[in-house]
């Protein structure tokens, strides 16, 4: 699709929201991008992405990008699951909100403007649902503090139900030596 198709359709993305939700990690406590996706969505080279930034490093604070540490990267690579062969050899650079909103100002391409657009809202609309289920939370504590034991089965299959499941065990196949 082209950005002059995207600007002149009311309503449509560049970006599928699926795709930006995907590349948002949880590193250090920040929800952050990589700069490989980064690069991939507006349309770059990750080594020109990530020479605009060093161009510009002062506008890129600790709290704006951090680069990986081994283990990270090590343990992102296991997540992601890239071949033995071949793929990155540099820890790749993660952005916070905020360095993604400072890409715009390094990146001046259309497309640049207009994905970054799509990120800050979706960075805005996952804000949105984590305060909800926050909000939620204290309500059901609120409740469970004014009513008394009557309702603590209704207040934990509730809050069972909040909780996230983690996938039953699997159990080995084949043949076992007794």
């Amino acid at each position: 699709m082209s950005i002059s198709m995207t600007m002149s359709k009311k309503g449509t993305s560049l970006l599928p929201v699926s795709r930006i939700e995907n590349a948002i990690f949880l590193i250090r406590d920040n929800k952050v991008m990589l700069d490989q996706d980064l690069a991939a969505m507006y349309g770059v080279e990750t080594r020109a992405l990530v020479q605009a930034v060093k161009r510009n490093r002062d506008r890129f604070p600790d709290d704006f990008m951090f680069q990986l540490s081994k283990e990270e990267f090590a343990d992102l690579k296991s997540q992601i699951v890239t071949s033995s062969w071949g793929g990155r050899r540099t820890r790749p650079y993660a952005f916070t909100e905020q360095g993604v909103a400072m890409l715009s100002s390094v990146l001046r391409s259309k497309r640049a403007i207009l994905v970054n657009i799509e990120v800050m809202r979706t960075f805005v609309r996952l804000r949105r649902i984590l305060a909800t289920h926050e909000e939620l939370a204290r309500k059901l504590a609120s409740l469970e503090r004014k009513y008394d034991k009557q309702f603590k089965v209704i207040f934990d299959a509730i809050r069972e139900i909040m909780t996230p499941k983690e996938p039953p065990k699997r159990r080995q196949i084949g043949f076992h030596s007794s």
